[in-house]
């Protein structure tokens, strides 16, 4: 007699937890360096927001995004010889976070943790180890407090956008090289944009712009990978992706009857400006000033030079790209011919990813036990002292910390003596008065030397006629540095003391660290 097997239990559902153990631990590793970057960004970057004043371009920013969220462009409302991305940053950080300048350094906040968390990935695209990533993010933190970038300068907006587009190439020259991959059309898309909106903010980005399609596309044309007409098509479609965000800005000016004020502020005034040079010997004086206050970095970076630009291998391919970026962002600072300290931020990013793997070297001497010990020991010397530096002569100083902030008293005298809608005129003191105080502007030219200073050949208008018209308008209160009374063409400044003389009395005077601010009102 056959007997029956007995029933099976019948199999059980497959468990969902495989899926779910991977997000628990996958997801705290993915944002865990992002929001070490973000932390560390708004710790060492807190002393940014003491003064009120940094850098005065700035301030030029500020008060162009002030007037551009009243409805008055910039350029039409207040002239500059920027494109307008560095304004239209300041409106948004102004809509999420109100209007402060403390806003505005957040912003800038935000930016460099931003980059920090893009030059994580250039390290990463390039094959380089994990510790040297972070150590690279971490050192751009500390050292974008330095040379001006405490202030929220141009430079720190479109690093960013600079930073990821140099990810995106190298990770597909990679590709290209190990396996004979041909760049994607997604990741040019990409690329371009990011060049495109850094460009929309300052057109410097555009040999970093290049060196980022070169990553994208060469070492594919190389490897037989890319075909040359396909390579040309990827050229011209990079060329129109990167003019895309300047082009889209440019027809919204032409819809609203004053594309010949952007076509000017955007390309004609800064070329009027890159036509201007300092002397070969001054350019070399503040180059190797920037140096210097970069010592540390340049001194790491040099370590992973000697141990690996002449070697073959991905240490040696990131390395190199390491020093053809640093080479390129050089041909961005040289090219304005000014040298500002400010300029000399374009080398961070590259420096920072060779100071990153030179310090993961030098680590590596030690013994393998003191390895990681060592490693954290010379990044974090490194970012202490950067922060040090830029902190400690500012609280010796004490402007903000001790002692009132200069740049906030005139702003505070000011306000005392107007009404609203009441414009002022500041001769040649920062722009940011009148947002402070809240005062109307009495020209679209308000940053001082584009009127009564060394740059007035920029605006390509008659400087005395406007600023004629403006003094003859009797603004309700005029606002003189006399520390920097020197920089006033003397045209300007003749007719400034006529006006002073003759329908002005003095109302305050605030102490300046270089002379006394004069707050003259009308009477």
């Amino acid at each position: 007699m056959r007997t029956r097997p007995p029933p099976q239990a019948p199999a059980a559902p497959p468990r969902p937890a495989a899926p779910q153990a991977g997000w628990r631990h996958g997801a705290p590793r993915a944002l865990g360096v992002p929001l070490l970057f973000l932390a560390a960004s708004l710790l060492l970057r807190a002393i940014a927001f003491v003064p009120a004043v940094v850098d005065t371009d700035e301030g030029l920013y500020i008060v162009q995004a002030r007037e551009w969220l009243r409805g008055g462009w910039p350029f039409v409302a207040v002239w500059d010889m920027h494109p307008v991305g560095a304004p239209a940053l300041f409106v948004l950080a102004f809509l999420l976070f109100g209007e402060s300048i403390a806003a505005v350094r957040l912003l800038g906040a935000l930016c460099v943790a931003a980059t920090a968390w893009a030059l994580y990935g250039v390290v990463r695209a390039g094959g380089g180890p994990r510790a040297a990533a972070i150590a690279a993010g971490l050192l751009y933190i500390a050292y974008s407090l330095h040379l001006g970038g405490m202030a929220t300068n141009t430079e720190l907006l479109f690093a960013p956008l600079v930073v990821a587009a140099i990810a995106i190439g190298l990770r597909a020259a990679r590709r290209a090289l190990m396996a004979g991959e041909a760049p994607r059309w997604r990741d040019l898309v990409a690329m371009g944009l990011l060049i495109g909106a850094g460009f929309a903010v300052k057109p410097v980005v555009a040999p970093e712009g290049c060196l980022a399609f070169a990553l994208l596309t060469f070492p594919a044309l190389w490897r037989g990978a890319l075909p040359p007409w396909r390579f040309l098509a990827m050229a011209a479609a990079y060329a129109g992706l990167c003019l895309l965000p300047t082009a889209l800005f440019g027809l919204a000016y032409l819809l609203r009857g004053e594309f010949a004020a952007f076509l000017d502020g955007s390309f004609l005034a800064p070329f009027r400006y890159a036509m201007g040079r300092i002397a070969a010997g001054e350019a070399a004086r503040l180059s190797l000033v920037a140096a210097l206050i970069l010592a540390w970095p340049f001194a790491l970076a040099g370590l992973a030079a000697m141990r690996w630009a002449a070697r073959r291998g991905r240490m040696g391919r990131l390395v190199r790209t390491g020093l053809l970026w640093l080479a390129v962002a050089s041909l961005a600072i040289i090219g304005p011919g000014y040298f500002f300290q400010h300029y000399f931020l374009i080398w961070l990013p590259p420096l920072c990813l060779l100071a990153g793997l030179g310090a993961w070297r030098l680590a590596r001497l030690a013994r393998p036990a003191l390895a990681r010990p060592a490693f954290a020991l010379a990044i974090g010397a490194v970012i202490a002292d950067a922060w040090l530096g830029a902190f400690v002569p500012r609280f010796y100083q004490g402007t903000g910390y001790v002692r009132p902030d200069p740049v906030r008293e005139v702003g505070r005298a000011v306000a005392a003596e107007i009404v609203p809608g009441d414009a002022i005129f500041v001769a040649n003191y920062h722009p940011v008065t009148y947002f402070l105080a809240g005062a109307e502007v009495p020209t679209r030219f308000v940053f001082p030397a584009h009127l009564t200073g060394s740059f007035a050949r920029v605006a390509d208008v008659d400087t005395d006629a406007e600023l004629r018209r403006v003094l003859e308008e009797r603004p309700r209160v005029i606002v003189v540095d006399r520390g920097w009374w020197w920089t006033i063409r003397p045209a300007a400044a003749a007719m400034i003391t006529a006006a002073l003389a003759e329908g002005y009395e003095l109302a305050a005077t605030v102490a300046e660290e270089r002379g006394p601010v004069e707050v003259w009102r009308r009477r």
